[in-house]
């Protein structure tokens, strides 16, 4: 599917049934003014982007989706995968997402995607692209039967072997 032919995220997340995957593979994205102030030891108000996010995940667990994110990380962790870490508890498991993160070296003989990935009911999958330096490039989606059933099984392996957030230590 063109990438303008890609759906509204919040109405592709209400559209799930039963499972709502989130896999992220790399160790620093663009700028956010909320790790800029926990770098610098500042407090901001939260971003509205954030409790809208809490919210969406809230409605849609609600509605009996298992929403479960993974992060494949190196070690040691960059400062973003510290901060990550540190906003997880509050923002994404409050808010009823199940996250684990897999240390990239346990990682090594599987065989995973070469991009950021939701999958929606092991039906959809939208791939988020990223520069180099993390900066949003894009995203495409697709239901190709083969691109499903190849992420789903990606996913799956790396939770199996992913750390609880709790049990995680950066």
């Amino acid at each position: 599917m063109p990438q303008n032919d890609v759906p509204d995220f919040t109405a592709l997340l209400r559209s799930a049934e039963r499972s709502a995957v989130h896999l992220e593979m790399r160790d620093s994205y663009m700028a956010d003014p909320l790790f800029d102030a926990w770098r610098d030891g500042r407090e901001i108000p939260l971003p509205d982007a954030y409790r809208e996010w809490q919210d969406l995940v809230r409605e849609t667990v609600a509605r009996g989706v298992a929403v479960r994110r993974a992060r494949v990380v190196s070690e040691p962790v960059t400062d973003y995968i510290r901060w990550e870490h540190s906003l997880t508890g509050w923002h994404n498991v409050a808010a009823g997402e199940d996250v684990r993160w897999l240390p990239r070296r346990l990682a090594s003989d599987l065989m995973l995607p070469g991009n950021d990935l939701w999958l929606i009911d092991d039906r959809l999958v939208l791939f988020h692209w990223f520069t180099g330096d993390g900066e949003w490039a894009g995203h495409e989606v697709t239901e190709d039967p083969t691109v499903v059933k190849t992420v789903t099984a990606a996913f799956e392996a790396v939770w199996e072997r992913a750390i609880e957030h709790e049990e995680f230590a950066v």
